[in-house]
């Protein structure tokens, strides 16, 4: 079975949390380095996935494991959960992710956003606290989400401080974006 592609994009964003700790519940000798992972990803907000993830190592695997879990993180914990049936399906930990292929879903839920879609500003104003968290060019197109829903098309000013990068993937969302406005 096919998984989404904004799936694909968390498991692929999140692959080296996700292979470590399905792997430390298949090699408890491993479970060290993964107890300190969970404990920085708690310090990070991330609270509510580490109880989940907590339960999970200590052998949970029924649906009580996603209360209270927001979409990425249940995308992350089914990920893991199927990493524990099949390491086959757990993502490559070295495989980095393609910022520019998620161009096309961010500038859709900004333009939704702008428009006043309160579901696609209050998932956009989660994204963008997640973005943030991560730090580097995704913390600071988090920190420039408010200013992209406002109408801030300036590829200059969005993009100060970024790498190559970045600035390309903000180049994408921004042209992305102007194909919203083509009548």
């Amino acid at each position: 079975m096919a998984l989404p592609e904004r799936t694909l994009q968390v498991i692929q964003t999140y692959a080296h949390f996700i292979h470590a700790v399905a792997t430390a519940c298949l090699k408890p000798e491993l479970l060290p380095q993964a107890q300190q992972m969970l404990a920085q990803a708690e310090q990070q907000g991330w609270g509510v996935m580490v109880m989940a993830l907590r339960q999970v190592i200590a052998g949970k695997r029924d649906s009580g494991v996603y209360a209270g879990l927001d979409d990425d993180d249940r995308i992350i914990v089914e990920a893991i959960l199927r990493g524990i049936q099949d390491p086959a399906t757990l993502p490559d930990p070295n495989q980095q992710p393609d910022p520019s292929a998620a161009a096309p879903g961010l500038a859709g839920l900004i333009h939704a956003a702008a428009t006043g879609d309160v579901a696609a500003l209050s998932a956009l104003a989660n994204m963008a606290e997640q973005m943030v968290k991560v730090g580097g060019d995704m913390g600071r197109l988090g920190g420039s989400m408010r200013r992209l829903v406002d109408g801030e098309r300036d590829v200059d000013l969005l993009t100060r401080g970024m790498t190559v990068q970045g600035r390309d993937l903000v180049a994408k969302l921004v042209e992305e974006l102007a194909s919203y406005n083509v009548h």
